[in-house]
């Protein structure tokens, strides 16, 4: 079962989230209040964390830094995070949050949901030369490997902007 938390106090925002992963093997957990993001990952380890940009008295950036602090010091697990800004101006402040793929709202449930797919399954490769199966052959040119300590900045990995 992959698990998504959505954290947005925008309903509309959560709604979308919703709508576009709730089926079979997928949940979607819901929070509306940047604080809570924290304990919530905590509890149920979710396989990404979707934040809006826009989250009442803890914006999506300082969620997504604290997130990373909290994995770096090993009291959190390292989740995929997606940062969903507000215009394209946003992305600075998104590169400054070190997520792993930004998109600007209003993002299209297609694209999120590809971007999504292709995001988990390119941190589910395995890295080449680790011996688990992974080879630089494998790799198209366009791929991220990474280990959650060697983080890309997020403009590398920016999905396109909806139209």
């Amino acid at each position: 079962m992959t698990t998504i938390l959505a954290a947005a106090e925008a309903p509309w925002v959560r709604d979308l989230v919703r709508a576009t992963f709730t089926g079979p093997g997928q949940e979607v957990v819901e929070v509306e209040r940047g604080q809570d993001v924290r304990e919530t990952v905590a509890a149920l380890e979710p396989d990404l964390v979707i934040l809006d940009l826009q989250i009442g008295n803890m914006g999506g950036v300082a969620v997504a830094l604290d997130l990373r602090l909290e994995a770096g010091e090993g009291r959190l697990p390292d989740v995929p995070i997606v940062l969903l800004v507000d215009r394209e101006a946003d992305r600075f402040l998104a590169r400054r949050a070190d997520v792993d793929l930004v998109l600007t709202k209003p993002v299209d449930p297609g694209i999120l949901r590809r971007a999504v797919r292709d995001l988990l399954a390119t941190l589910e490769r395995p890295s080449p030369g680790t011996g688990d199966g992974g080879a630089a052959g494998d790799l198209d040119a366009g791929d991220v490997v990474r280990e959650a300590s060697d983080r890309e900045p997020a403009e590398d990995r920016e999905a396109p902007a909806t139209p």
